[in-house]
């Protein structure tokens, strides 16, 4: 019998705080900005002899609601150390981080696994520490941007819990919710942001033991993360399959090729030469301080999507898809608490061709300006049938095009949109479209039913989709069946 695998995946994000300054200077941390290279520096993160580093409080405070989300204990008392290693990006020759007593640690995260059943992933640390400077390749020589270096970065650490691809996405789509949830992340991986580092090992199914792993480093989107993952998984298990041994090293991603290289031997934390930093005192934080971080705790994914489901009597995937972000959620109870339709209603439409627009145009919601009282105005014309549903789609999609929202009833009376219950007028357009198609109705009266839908079809076409379907249904199932008597 063919031995199986199964993988073993552990997770490390590295997220940058969104503060105004660096992590030990005063230096502007939003260097995307920066009117050129080089221009947001200074001694201290340029890592000057002399140079004295002091903390960020406001990256403290982020770091403490970070670890307060993620169910972590908080740690009264931390330390920061140096993490030594060389590298053309880090000025210092080493990164202030924090190693023996990080701000948080022993937390968890509730996810779905690839089967849709709970698992809980252990987040074994969060830690502060400083970002490095940003290095670009010019054909043989490399350029240095220290705009980056000293941003305050967080880095969580999962215990290696996620035994599929699948999860381990669930599980970073959902840091990353929560990051944005709390406003101390944008959340934006192209621009390194947000970055992810997968650890991965495969043993023999139902097997305990911990193999050799691999880290993956800087991967900046889901798509990286799960492709250079299944990769990965599939590489160790080949190499199993011929004997061999997975050497634990450093890869990287190579997006184009598709494949996972070789960078350097995987380092072990003895490797780092890690010792108190001696510039900085131990972090000392009161009891009541954190309390007051943890009153400031937002409604998070998890709870807001239970809420969904009382309040507004969604199913678990209807409610997770309105509160995978903040501001998808904020505008469904917007819209709500402007609409006399139910909720469920509201749902769809985001759900469908809003959401469907947003995914063609490549927009945000911050980026769309649609008004939720003027998008409640218009499903509510649905509801209440003064407009049909296919042309509840049309005036919708001009809404989306216009400058400023655009104004449902405006568009419907340029368009020409009401609907018609006269069932005079609905009357007359389906004679003339039995008596047109003769072969169709034949084949209906022969016990083709589904041809009622083709039918359909058309009576919205002659009536350019101003008729209400329901009446228009009830006209022509009796119309057709006058034709059998």
């Amino acid at each position: 019998m063919q031995l199986t695998y199964e993988p073993v995946i552990g997770l490390e994000i590295h997220a940058e705080l969104r503060t105004n300054s660096k992590m030990f200077c005063s230096c502007s941390a939003d260097y995307s900005n920066a009117p050129e290279p080089n221009t947001f520096i200074c001694p201290v993160c340029t890592g000057l002899p002399g140079a004295m580093p002091v903390l960020n409080k406001k990256a403290i405070e982020q770091a403490t609601l970070v670890g307060l989300a993620l169910n972590c204990s908080i740690n009264e008392f931390n330390t920061f150390a140096r993490k030594n290693y060389f590298y053309p990006d880090l000025p210092k020759g080493y990164q202030i981080s924090q190693y023996e007593l990080p701000i948080a640690s022993k937390g968890y995260l509730d996810i779905l696994d690839d089967t849709e059943n709970p698992l809980r992933v252990v987040v074994r640390r969060v830690h502060i520490e400083e970002d490095t400077a940003k290095l670009s390749h010019e054909k043989n020589y490399a350029l240095v941007d220290f705009n980056r270096a000293g941003v305050p970065l967080l880095e969580i650490v999962s215990e290696p819990d996620m035994r599929s691809v699948e999860a381990a996405l669930s599980y970073a789509t959902k840091i990353r919710a929560i990051l944005r949830y709390l406003g101390v992340n944008s959340g934006d991986m192209e621009k390194g942001i947000l970055r992810f580092e997968a650890n991965v090992s495969v043993r023999p199914s139902g097997s305990s033991e911990l193999r050799t792993r691999t880290e993956i480093k800087n991967l900046n989107s889901f798509r990286a993360l799960t492709r250079a993952s299944a990769y990965e998984i599939e590489r160790q298990i080949k190499v199993y399959e011929k004997g061999g041994e997975v050497m634990q090293e450093t890869l990287g991603w190579d997006e184009a090729r598709g494949v996972t290289i070789s960078q350097r031997g995987k380092e072990d934390s003895h490797d780092y030469r890690y010792f108190p930093e001696p510039d900085l005192p131990p972090l000392q934080l009161e009891r009541a301080w954190i309390d007051s971080i943890k009153s400031g705790l937002p409604e998070l994914p998890d709870a807001k999507t239970r809420r969904f489901m009382e309040q507004y009597e969604l199913k678990r995937q209807e409610a997770m898809l309105l509160t995978s972000e903040k501001s998808l959620a904020d505008y469904f109870e917007d819209v709500v608490s402007k609409s006399k339709s139910p909720a469920k209603t509201i749902h769809s439409w985001i759900a469908g061709e809003f959401m469907r627009y947003m995914n063609d145009s490549g927009l945000a919601l911050e980026d769309i300006v649609l008004p939720a009282e003027k998008f409640a105005q218009l499903i509510d014309m649905v509801t209440d049938k003064t407009i049909s549903g296919n042309s509840g789609k049309i005036v919708l999609n001009e809404m989306l095009n216009a400058k400023r929202g655009g104004d449902p009833q405006e568009i419907v009376k340029a368009k020409n949109l009401a609907q018609v219950s006269d069932t005079g007028f609905i009357q007359e357009a389906i004679e003339n479209i039995l008596s047109d198609n003769p072969k169709e109705v034949e084949q209906y009266l022969a016990g083709k039913e589904t041809i009622v839908q083709w039918l359909m079809g058309q009576v919205a076409r002659a009536t350019k989709g101003k008729a209400d379907p329901n009446v228009a249904k009830e006209l022509l199932a009796k119309a057709l069946e006058e034709r059998r008597n």
